[in-house]
């Protein structure tokens, strides 16, 4: 077991279980950055109709700043925001 092992972590070529795992994950918490920044959106469309005309650029910066004020934010959505830059929140808006 241990030279299986050996073997795989001296092939690179070959995702380990773990790191596959870590794939996934990252692809969760990217799929739950999106729907929460979404409904951010909609939430702030309801103040400013004309957000829906301002560049991503604009709305990713009014993002970041909604979420670092936002009272309705619970721990778990605001820690799966935090290290989220302007620029990271306006490419996850962009992605379809």
């Amino acid at each position: 077991m241990a030279y299986f092992s050996i073997l795989i972590n001296e092939n690179s070529n070959i995702p380990t279980v773990k790191a596959m795992m870590k794939d996934k994950r990252t692809d969760l918490d990217g799929e739950k950055q999106k729907r929460l920044l979404l409904r951010l959106v909609a939430e702030m469309s309801q103040t400013d109709t004309d957000l829906y005309y301002h560049p991503t650029s604009a709305i990713a910066q009014k993002l970041s700043e909604h979420v670092s004020k936002a009272p309705g934010l619970s721990s778990d959505e605001r820690s799966l925001l935090t290290g989220l830059g302007w620029r990271d929140i306006q490419i996850l808006l962009s992605m379809n």
